[in-house]
């Protein structure tokens, strides 16, 4: 693991899923996103990513570019990027026009993180991609076609895009197993793990990018950045509240009866006994429960663990106000980290 000598500010991002409440339309749904990316913006956030799921009820970004053409239109400074766009699911060269787009309406405002798995179930996937599984396969390949896509250098080839080439869109590998770590390190690549729903990989992942990294034009040293779940409030009851509705909704997940967000309850017993069951506790380790010295405190000793660069938050929470006063006060707590 990499070592660190002493514990230090590091940026801190958003990774936003649209997540979608009982009684909400999309359009409400989205105009939260907006808002949330703007209280971001005020709050010292770096990042605001969208992730790309299909077929879910409780997740409206399935149009991930088009939804982050939304949020960088409407926020004026904080980079805007996808969490991420699943690859295997599109063409490379659409990819490329999709971000040349965005990053000449927004310059020096667009990532691009890009991933492998489906985003969805297995039936969907094959109805978004019929050739997806050769499409995996060919990751890497797709990969540097963006990249190609990207450079001045294919000015001259006969297949171009034009409104990309020469522009500076960062590309970040993500995974939620070892298979990614080990193509971002060979690539030079900054590297993001999806800790906040599959952390069971998390430090073998990091080691295998951090021993193997071999510098790139694209990144001279190891980056790396980790997902964790947050709901922070005044108090430790009150976070334990409102964490009803994430409960809730992954336990529909897991059991497979997927549902919108439901309003939070109070905490039960049943709910209490469910948070804490191995299973569940397999997919929300790094969820941070409690008041701003809580979520300090743990995030903290995961900074200190992981090492990693940068964190990457994910809440899901139904009431607008509760989920913008997390994020104000997860911010605050990574100030005095």
């Amino acid at each position: 693991m990499k070592e660190i000598e002493k514990m230090k500010h590091i940026p801190y991002s958003i990774l936003e899923l649209a997540t979608v409440g009982a009684g909400k339309t999309p359009k409400q749904v989205f105009d939260n996103s907006l808002e949330l990316a703007q209280k971001a913006e005020s709050f010292g956030y770096k990042r605001f990513w969208l992730a790309e799921h299909h077929n879910m009820l409780s997740i409206a970004s399935s149009a991930t570019a088009v939804l982050m053409g939304h949020i960088a239109g409407g926020t004026k400074s904080i980079r805007v990027g996808s969490g991420g766009i699943m690859l295997p699911n599109h063409s490379s060269l659409l990819i490329a026009e999709q971000f040349g787009t965005l990053a000449s309406l927004y310059p020096g405002r667009i990532d691009l993180g890009l991933g492998r798995a489906p985003g969805t179930d297995q039936l969907t996937a094959n109805a978004i991609r019929p050739d997806r599984m050769q499409a995996v396969y060919r990751f890497p390949e797709e990969m540097h076609n963006i990249q190609r896509y990207f450079s001045k250098e294919n000015q001259q080839a006969k297949v171009r895009v034009p409104i990309a080439e020469g522009l500076d869109v960062p590309i970040y590998i993500l995974g939620s197993s070892t298979d990614s770590a080990h193509l971002a390190a060979k690539e030079g690549l900054p590297y993001v793990f999806a800790s906040h729903f599959a952390p069971g990989q998390l430090l073998e992942a990091l080691d295998i990018y951090y021993n193997n990294f071999q510098p790139s034009q694209y990144l001279k040293e190891p980056y790396t950045m980790a997902g964790i779940n947050v709901v922070a409030a005044e108090t430790d009851e009150e976070a334990d509240t409102i964490s009803t509705s994430m409960l809730r909704l992954i336990l529909g997940v897991m059991t497979g009866k997927i549902d919108y967000m439901q309003p939070p309850i109070k905490m039960t017993p049943e709910l209490k006994q469910v948070s804490i069951d191995p299973a569940f506790q397999r997919m929300l380790k790094y969820a941070f429960v409690g008041s701003k010295d809580s979520v300090r405190q743990k995030t903290k000793a995961f900074i200190k663990q992981t090492g990693v660069n940068e964190i990457i938050a994910v809440s899901h929470i139904y009431h607008q106000e509760d989920r913008i006063n997390s994020f104000r006060l997860f911010s605050e707590a990574m100030n005095e980290i």
